[in-house]
């Protein structure tokens, strides 16, 4: 079809499904103080942020005073809603009725003021890559739907007034990373129809095409409305929402943008609190098992009934249900004091202030902990390690010099050279009527005396940021259930610009968060959460991610590809890292245990899991594990280079030493000496990276408690005023000279990928995805020319060329083909990875890996036996089964039976 023929074809489009829905929609009315709802997925839920909706119909009917509830979740689908335990059914949401759990005879939803009278629900866009072969389950589902929705009597009067909304087109942004919509559009086209088809047996339900408008919209706007093709940025959701406001109620009023500014920025304030409230953190210690948990006095452990009985009642302390429960009423009321702001500014009174006094009092949680360490200075607290032969620790910041340094959560370096922290104050969660003010800060050494003399606030106003990364000129930072990027566009080192890029990371245990952010050699981010979440996040590549009960994502910034790396009931993932070659190793926090991620990462489809038999490259003396950092410097012994750095947080307050030898297809680790440890009991050392010059550095949590379960979350021993960050040098060998990474020419970072320290090249390479790929591409084909063959590091020179075009999407099927061939085995290992995600993009990839499945060293043979599960056929598995043609290991075996498990469905 011409694209004059596609746009006539879509402008009567457009008309039939306007004509349509104003015809549905002559009859819609709004009354007076109707309670509003809106459920359904990514798009309902992000209509929240910028408010354009809400402010339209407030807009639209000053006098209405209406209560709108957001309750959209990435992910929904019509007959598929994960949730966390006790969250609540949609049902008891849409009602404001929840069911009593615990023993507690109370409804927890009674103020959430929902009780809707009308709903407006999306769905269509998850369901629609079930493609022409689901459009009957999904029309049944839809039917389902509907007609246990007008059964319900959510307002405690009559049935809900409901409306439909088709899910939008999937827009084109012409970035060649990214999807072009053609095959999408062709299917959410076809469940729009589908939907209208379902409303049409139901006279009492409105139908709101968005397909045919959206695709209109992106026709006429030259910048783009959405962030990636599907989710909408601010300027899409207020034409969709336009959209919307016509559709359903018919041609609007003309408003002053002034008027309209006011009103968004009191919906917006708004939203905020309700979704505090409606997607309250720490869930599962609010309203899920944790919750019920029981505390006394003077013992630093949650009790269990035997010994609560035996236990005087003035020494029982509240619960975590007692004290966080009652929070929720609180940000209800804070929601509520801010709708009546709405009202007044929708019939066009100026903004009254807001009087949050009647809000409940919140419960002193009290403390189960017999008594505390004293405090001690940081300077003080270093009389107290012990440190490994030949090492010395220094401080390089504390609370004392920067009172924002609190609970220092992740560390890194960028590529200036500054050191960032994630700065966790508010930790396990914010209290509501507080400050939300957790931190990314910046600090620095000016004066190259080893001590941080400058600190920035790059970011002032996060919640619980337990990860980030750096990445094209900003940052990744974990503010969950979303990730979102920020950067600093005009050099003041504080953000100005904000983009949600994932949603739907759960938060029911904020220990269990997204975190552990860290690079592979080739571009991929990965982020990990534990158990008692349910995750669910939308993709413009395929169907819905979900995820139960922890796991390992892989993110691609530059694709937005997003996958489960390794699902797994580990139950708390902290610390992962990549070697030189791309072997990986994640830590179970919990368990304090190491996995080999080759073997560990076959692929899985939900709700397949993980199993606690994957080959470990060694036991970890004890637990629990708070990060993990490869001991990667010439500023330290020849002996200690590439070991792992185990970060202890309780068993041993300290950091672990562990030597990595190659073992067949993996790694074995062993203990050496400590780096350190310290007998200060507030001492947490919880992450650690290797600076710029060389040294160790590491970030010390410092507060007497650290567990969720043995304590109140609200644990009045919780501390919120300290965290330090050390560094450890070796005396007898100098430092190393930073390498200017920042503002270097591409030519120069390249050369900085020879560089033996591994955190050089992961900072170069970060550098590198800020730059045009087209320039760094045809920079790497000259920088291979200039290589020496006869460098003994020549190998690990021509991967990491590979890596570089594996960073920015760029498929080089010669250079990937020349690798495989590789004299070093475990460049060839690096090689067959890139294949497996390079494997829909090349010729022939099965062919490929089964030479590599025969090749003489078993790490090559684990990674193509690994690619092969990812395929969906029975060759599949005839390639994994050649390795048996080769002696087999205990990393090769596990991952073999894993993949076999996986294909065994395609292979009939």
């Amino acid at each position: 079809m011409t694209k004059t023929r596609w746009t006539v074809a879509v402008a009567i489009a457009m008309l039939a499904a306007l004509v349509s829905s104003g015809k549905a929609a002559s009859t819609f009315q709004l009354r007076e103080k109707d309670h509003i709802a809106i459920i359904g997925n990514t798009l309902a839920e992000r209509l929240q942020y910028d408010g354009w909706l809400e402010t339209m119909l407030h807009a639209r009917f000053p006098k209405h005073d209406l209560v709108i509830r957001n309750l959209g979740f990435s992910g929904d689908e019509v007959a598929t809603r994960l949730r966390s335990k006790n969250f609540g059914t949609p049902d008891e949401w849409l009602a404001g009725v929840g069911e009593p759990i615990g023993g507690y005879n109370e409804n927890r939803f009674e103020k959430t003021n929902t009780r809707a009278d009308v709903i407006f629900a999306f769905f269509g866009y998850n369901e629609s890559f079930a493609g022409k072969e689901g459009v009957e389950a999904f029309k049944a589902q839809l039917t389902e739907f509907i007609t246990h929705t007008l059964a319900q009597r959510y307002n405690g009067k009559s049935a809900p007034r409901l409306v439909l909304f088709s899910p939008i087109a999937h827009e084109d942004v012409g970035d060649p990373n990214l999807p072009d919509g053609k095959a999408n559009n062709v299917r959410l086209e076809m469940y729009t129809r589908a939907m209208e088809e379902v409303v049409k047996a139901h006279t009492d339900v409105t139908f709101v095409d968005l397909f045919a408008p959206s695709v209109k919209l992106y026709a006429e706007h030259k910048a783009p409305l959405t962030i990636q093709g599907i989710h909408l940025n601010s300027e899409g959701n207020r034409r969709i929402s336009e959209v919307i406001d016509r559709a359903v109620f018919g041609a609007p009023g003309t408003y002053q943008e002034a008027y309209l500014k006011r009103l968004r920025e009191a919906v917006a304030d708004k939203n905020f609190y309700w979704f505090e409230r409606y997607r309250t953190p720490n869930g599962y210690s609010t309203y899920g098992d944790r919750a019920f948990l029981t505390f006394v006095r003077d013992n630093p452990r949650n009790v269990n009934d035997d010994v609560a009985a035996k236990t005087p009642k003035e020494n029982v302390l509240p619960t975590n249900y007692d004290v966080l429960q009652r929070e929720l009423p609180v940000l209800d009321v804070l929601t509520a004091n801010r709708d009546r702001r709405i009202w007044a500014l929708a019939r066009g009174e100026s903004a009254p202030k807001i009087d949050d006094s009647n809000v409940p009092p919140f419960v002193d949680a009290k403390t189960n902990l017999p008594g505390k360490s004293p405090f001690l200075g940081g300077e003080e607290a270093m009389q107290k390690m012990t440190v490994g032969k030949g090492l010395n620790v220094e401080l390089f910041a504390s609370e004392r010099d920067f009172p924002e340094l609190v609970n220092p959560v992740q560390i890194a370096f960028d590529t200036k050279g500054r050191l960032w922290v994630a700065a966790w104050k508010n930790y396990p969660q914010w209290q509501p009527t507080t400050p939300m003010d957790d931190k990314l800060l910046i600090l620095e050494d000016t004066n190259g005396d080893g001590r941080a003399d400058k600190r920035t606030v790059f970011a002032g106003d996060l919640n619980y940021p337990t990860g980030f990364e750096f990445y094209n000129g900003g940052v990744l930072v974990a503010q969950a259930p979303n990730l979102v990027f920020l950067k600093d566009t005009n050099g003041d080192d504080k953000y100005d610009v904000k983009e949600r890029i994932l949603s739907g990371f759960d938060t029911a245990d904020t220990h269990h968060t997204i975190n552990s952010f860290t690079f592979d050699p080739g571009g991929a981010l990965y982020l990990q959460e534990g158990i008692f979440h349910r995750t669910q996040i939308e993709s413009p590549w395929g169907p819905v991610l979900r995820q139960a009960d922890g796991g390992v994502y892989r993110f691609e910034p530059k694709t937005w590809k997003i996958e489960t790396y390794i699902p797994m009931n580990f139950p708390n993932p902290h610390g992962h890292v990549f070697d030189a070659w791309g072997r990986d190793i994640v830590f179970d926090a919990t368990g304090g245990q190491p996995f080999y991620g080759p073997s560990f990462s076959t692929k899985k489809y939900y709700p397949a899991m993980e199993t606690r038999n994957a080959p470990s490259p060694g036991k970890v003396r004890t637990r629990p594990v708070g990060g993990v950092e490869l001991l990667s410097s010439r500023h330290f012994p020849d002996d200690m280079q590439g070991n792992m750095i185990v970060l202890n947080t309780i068993g041993f307050r300290g950091l672990l030493n562990y030597k990595l030898t190659e073992e067949g297809a993996g790694l074995q680790s062993t203990e050496v000496e400590p780096i350190l440890s310290s007998a200060d009991e507030n001492f947490r050392p919880v992450d650690a990276e290797v600076g710029p010059d060389g040294a160790l550095y590491f970030a010390d949590w410092h507060n007497p408690i650290i567990g969720h379960m043995q304590h109140n979350l609200r644990d009045t021993s919780r501390d919120h005023d300290h965290g330090r960050i050390y560094r450890v040098t070796y005396p007898g060998r100098p430092l190393l000279k930073p390498a200017v990474i920042a503002g270097a020419s591409i030519p120069r970072l390249l050369d900085l990928l020879k560089e033996p320290e591994d955190r050089v090249r992961y900072r170069a390479k970060i550098e590198l995805s800020g730059r045009d790929s087209k320039e760094v591409v045809a920079a790497v084909q000259a920088w291979i020319g200039r290589l020496d063959s006869k460098d003994p590091q020549y190998e690990h020179q021509m991967m990491e060329a590979l890596w570089v075009h594996q960073w920015h999407n760029v498929v080089n099927e010669q250079l990937l083909t020349r690798m495989l061939k590789s004299s070093n085995p475990w460049a060839r290992a690096a090689a067959t990875r890139v294949l497996c995600y390079w494997r829909d993009r090349v010729a022939d990839p099965l062919a490929l890996l089964k030479v590599l499945a025969n090749d003489p060293h078993p790490g090559v043979r684990l990674e193509a036996v690994r690619a092969a599960s990812f395929f969906q056929t029975a060759d599949a598995a005839k390639v994994a089964l050649e390795s048996l043609n080769q002696p087999q290991d205990r990393f090769l075996k596990y991952t073999l039976d894993q993949t076999m498990n996986t294909l065994k469905k395609f292979m009939n």
